[in-house]
């Protein structure tokens, strides 16, 4: 079972949110906008997605990295090591 499944549906409007605004990022293209507003809005959008993460970080290990603990031996490694994998690449995203 997934960490997040008690904010699931938290979680799943966030990108429905931004999908909807890159859909309007395309609509600006096609309509010739000024590139600093697309610039703009595109950072807009990154930073939106880069707001996902702390909290799936913070319900992964607050779920699946303490079971794992419970555990305890090569799965709690491979958590462990798979958790810090992943904010290594939200820090150099």
């Amino acid at each position: 079972m997934a960490g997040y499944i008690d904010s699931k549906s938290e979680i799943t409007k966030r990108p429905r949110r931004i999908e909807g605004q890159v859909r309007g990022l395309q609509r600006m293209v096609e309509s010739d906008t000024y590139c600093i507003d697309i610039l703009t809005q595109v950072s807009a959008r990154t930073k939106a997605l880069q707001a996902i993460a702390p909290g799936l970080l913070d319900e992964h290990m607050s779920h699946c990295l303490v079971t794992a603990a419970g555990v305890g031996g090569a799965e709690a490694d491979a958590k462990l090591q798979e958790a810090s994998a992943a904010i290594a690449r939200l820090l150099h995203s």
